[in-house]
């Protein structure tokens, strides 16, 4: 995931190995809490996926660099561009249980960002300081770029949710020349007044990281930023979705963000620090690891990624 890093080396960059150090400061209950509560979910434990874990302090932030990498092409079991609009979909909303609720989904990057340069390097205000615009993501060694995945999972998770009955929106669908920028993305979820928004995104760190993880927003007072209303609720979202995640996929969290948790706190992307709204990032695995990318790859482990994304979603929307 790289949509905001001013380390980007160019329109194909690869993404360098995570920086900074880990959590400022985590709570020492933090990964047997969570670990053990994911762990157990994995092996079919069976709570009401409206009910969150009852122990889990809040991460504190850590100040890490961006995520970042990217290519194009792909791998045989990539899905065909689709051609669905970025507005709410044409489908015709289901009546069920996330009736009159808002999501929006916000894929990474955008599949045509490489072919505008200067546009996705334009600083913009994140709050509490200026970031680039938009940057062109990762891509697996075989070519198969986040851009493209990011898009096939946001579909996925629309199309279960709308199932529901939710209004699900997009901040792009392939439907604009690049970006859009990480300000904008945030203003998006915003003024829909969304119940929930969720980034999604795959991560580009080094062979051998391997696992997902859900990035939460610290609290941020600064300049335009102001996420403290929002840090609560989308903590538990994002509880939730790791939860569901690892139900669904079977997919353990990161051995190399988190701590063993699932989470990460972070307080430098502009996509958190502006939203007035409960939102996550969603790192669904690193596509630099072989073992990971042959999962990020595969059609119908996309399925089962969205699916957890849509069961956390849907839980928090419940509550």
């Amino acid at each position: 995931m790289s949509y905001d890093n001013p380390d980007d080396p160019g329109p194909y960059p690869r993404r360098p190995l995570r920086r900074g150090g880990g959590l400022v400061a985590v709570a020492a209950l933090v990964p047997a809490a969570l670990a053990g509560w994911l762990l157990w979910q994995a092996m079919g434990g069976t709570a009401d996926e409206d009910e969150p874990p009852k122990v889990l302090p809040l991460p504190s932030a850590s100040s890490k660099g961006e995520p970042s990498g990217a290519a194009s092409s792909k791998t045989p079991d990539d899905p065909k561009p689709s051609k669905s609009s970025a507005k709410p979909s044409k489908k015709a909303p289901s009546k069920g249980p996330l009736d009159g609720k808002v999501v929006v989904l916000d894929p990474g990057h955008n599949p045509s960002n490489f072919k505008h340069p200067g546009d996705i390097a334009r600083q913009v205000d994140i709050g509490t300081n200026k970031k680039e615009c938009d940057t062109t993501g990762t891509s697996t060694n075989s070519g198969y770029t986040e851009a493209e995945f990011t898009l096939d999972v946001s579909h996925r998770v629309r199309d279960l949710l709308e199932d529901q009955g939710a209004t699900v929106k997009l901040t792009q669908d392939r439907d604009r020349p690049f970006g859009p920028c990480v300000d904008e993305r945030a203003e998006i979820g915003n003024k829909a007044e969304a119940d929930a928004v969720v980034s999604v995104h795959a991560d580009g760190s080094g062979s051998g990281n391997r696992g997902f993880h859900v990035i939460l927003p610290a609290a941020v007072h600064a300049g335009g930023a102001d996420t403290r209303a929002v840090v609560a609720p989308s903590r538990d979202l994002g509880v939730r979705i790791a939860g569901r995640f690892v139900s669904a996929t079977g997919m353990k969290p990161s051995n190399y963000i988190g701590e063993g948790t699932g989470l990460d706190v972070r307080r430098d992307l502009g996509g958190l620090n502006l939203t007035t709204v409960p939102k996550v990032f969603v790192e669904c695995g690193n596509m630099r690891d072989s073992q990971d990318a042959a999962l990020l790859t595969s059609s119908s482990w996309r399925q089962k990624a969205a699916k957890g994304i849509a069961d956390g979603i849907s839980g928090f929307l419940k509550s």
